[in-house]
């Protein structure tokens, strides 16, 4: 069945780096686009970036673009999301899926405090 594993997550200061890992199986990863997004505490889960199957497209929240970068590994079943001058406001579980969605992993606290 579709199963991710996010990784990576952790507690850094602001203006610091992270970079989040998901292992994805169950389905044909090399045929799906694929999908972080990050739900802060009270909050609905957003979108934060969506990469294509063939890692030819992007998509970017405003609020990370230029900060954050997606990138995939289709022979490792595995999407990236490389997370730069973080802010207090980044502060989230994130979570990644394929597009269309699938069931939701356990998600990777990123926390983003001094």
């Amino acid at each position: 069945q579709v199963h991710f594993v996010e990784s990576g997550g952790g507690l850094v200061q602001p203006g610091g780096s992270l970079r989040l890992s998901c292992a994805a199986s169950g389905f044909t990863f090399s045929t799906y686009a694929m999908s972080w997004y990050r739900q802060a505490p009270g909050k609905e889960r957003e979108l934060v970036a969506r990469i294509s199957s063939a890692a030819d497209s992007t998509h970017y929240a405003d609020s990370v673009k230029g900060r954050f970068t997606i990138s995939r590994d289709n022979a490792k079943n595995t999407v990236y999301l490389q997370m730069n001058s973080l802010k207090p406001e980044d502060t989230a579980v994130y979570y990644c899926n394929k597009f269309p969605a699938g069931p939701w992993g356990q998600g990777t606290q990123v926390t983003v405090s001094s």
